[in-house]
């Protein structure tokens, strides 16, 4: 197909050279945002008058048809082409003759991908918010279905206090609530139109920028043309959001690991979600999880990837700048998949409640409400912490467990301990003293269900129309 800038050549690429610069294998992934944005472009320079209006009508019709035939399958990107732009333009070339040269006038490729870009990830941003609160869904219903149901807390993954499942869940609603913030807040700064910007300096052509930010639904216009053809920091920046989303689910998945382990055996997954051996035909593997944490690893690579590209260009396009799209297109197609397997995991997997009732037995996680019975009772936490340290020695000693021990043994100990103290140190009494806002007590996570659920709903009520149409300004 023919370059668009060949005219200053003697000599022809080289072929080698030629495979190495071309993006088409995966800008093509832009294919729709490049023409609806040229269809923009189009309309702006017949209404500015820059081009005659039957020039533009004819090179919006002819794009409307591409992008018609790209949508049924009838039309497929040509992979010889350079890039995205190149083939839109060379097929709208083939289909309206010579005035398809006029709808680059006033525009450079430089802002052209740029734009394709930022109307891809807002799309993009928009799907992915709309996974994390289906994930979230599934977070509170289980949490509902499963309340009352008391688990190991841990901290350096030894036990450390008793707590509700259900509070456990509520952590990553929470967790992948400030990960939907941080989307919506990201949108912001992607909702912004560099076409108009040209090449890096602007353009001497009287266009209307802000025609074609309406036409195209975008809140804000780029303020500077250098900085628009050159910044990259939208991409960047939802690697960093899309690096924390995985390690959230990274973090999600290790659970879910280690609860489907015979150790454990607090939950089992189901068989949908994982896989065999090809040798020990007793296997269960959880293979969906482990996917999942292992490509966390790939985001945090691309973002990185990112990092490094960007850091000592000058202002302002460089060919450097090619090398966002795979780790861009990637990490939104890894985070995507994960997100929508996880929420399956979660919907699917069956919890053991016999299982973590057992391993509360004699886990000395009672061990700070003796310390805080003391408290009330007079003592400083530091001196309540010591004393409460050798009757979990002697229980060690005697093979026995804090709740197995009477009122006269406790005694020797420290005679502040009263009849009322043997009713405290079951998990249930345990669990529902913790009665702090946030706290793990049965009626501080019925607060905190309510919460979620009032979160859910005002997002699906705010975001009614961006279902609709995924790049609107809302």
């Amino acid at each position: 197909m023919e370059k668009l800038w060949g005219g200053r050549f003697r000599k022809k690429i080289n072929q080698t050279m030629k495979s190495f610069i071309s993006s088409i294998s995966f800008d093509k992934k832009l294919v729709r945002y490049d023409i609806s944005g040229s269809i923009a472009h189009a309309k702006m320079l017949g209404k500015c008058r820059i081009i005659k209006e039957e020039e533009s009508n004819l090179i919006i019709r002819g794009l409307e048809a591409i992008l018609k035939k790209i949508e049924d399958g009838t039309l497929v990107v040509d992979d010889q082409s350079e890039d995205i732009h190149t083939w839109v333009e060379n097929t709208l070339k083939e289909k309206i003759g010579g005035v398809a040269g006029k709808l680059h006038t006033a525009r450079s490729r430089n802002d052209q991908v740029v734009l394709a870009e930022r109307m891809y990830l807002k799309e993009e941003i928009r799907g992915i918010e709309k996974n994390i609160v289906d994930l979230q869904v599934v977070l509170l219903a289980d949490a509902r279905d499963y309340l009352g149901l008391i688990m190991p807390g841990y901290t350096h993954l030894q036990h450390a206090q008793p707590l509700l499942f259900s509070h456990h869940l509520l952590a990553y609603f929470f967790m992948f609530n400030r990960d939907r913030d941080r989307l919506t807040d990201l949108f912001k700064r992607v909702n912004v139109l560099p076409l108009g910007s040209a090449a890096l300096a602007g353009t001497s052509y009287p266009i209307d920028r802000e025609y074609v930010a309406k036409e195209l639904h975008f809140r804000n216009i780029s303020q500077n043309s250098l900085d628009a053809v050159s910044d990259r920091d939208f991409i960047i920046e939802f690697l960093s959001v899309a690096a924390t989303v995985i390690m959230h689910l990274s973090r999600l998945s290790e659970e879910l690991i280690l609860w489907s382990s015979r150790e454990f055996d607090f939950i089992e997954l189901d068989d949908s979600f994982c896989t065999g051996s090809s040798i020990m035909p007793q296997k269960k593997n959880p293979d969906a999880a482990e996917l999942i944490r292992g490509k966390s690893g790939r985001i945090y690579g691309h973002l990185i990837n990112l990092l490094t590209m960007m850091k000592a260009l000058p202002l302002a396009y460089n060919h450097d700048m090619q090398e966002d799209k795979e780790p861009l297109f990637d990490s939104v197609e890894v985070l995507k998949n994960s997100l929508v397997i996880m929420a399956g995991m979660l919907r699917t997997l069956q919890v053991k409640p016999e299982s973590m009732r057992k391993n509360l037995e004699g886990d000395f996680s009672n061990a700070t409400e003796l310390a805080d019975y003391l408290v009330r009772k007079g003592l400083s936490f530091r001196e309540a912490h010591q004393v409460v340290g050798k009757i979990v020695l002697y229980c060690i000693d005697q093979k026995k467990y804090l709740e197995h021990l009477d009122l006269k043994e406790l005694k020797k100990f420290q005679n502040l301990f009263e009849e009322d103290i043997l009713a405290l140190l079951s998990p249930e009494a345990v669990v529902n003293s913790k009665k702090s806002y946030g706290g793990t007590s049965l009626d501080r996570v019925k607060e905190a269900m309510i919460e979620a659920e009032e979160i859910l709903n005002h997002w699906k009520i705010e975001n009614v129309d961006a279902y609709k149409y995924p790049n609107s300004l809302h």
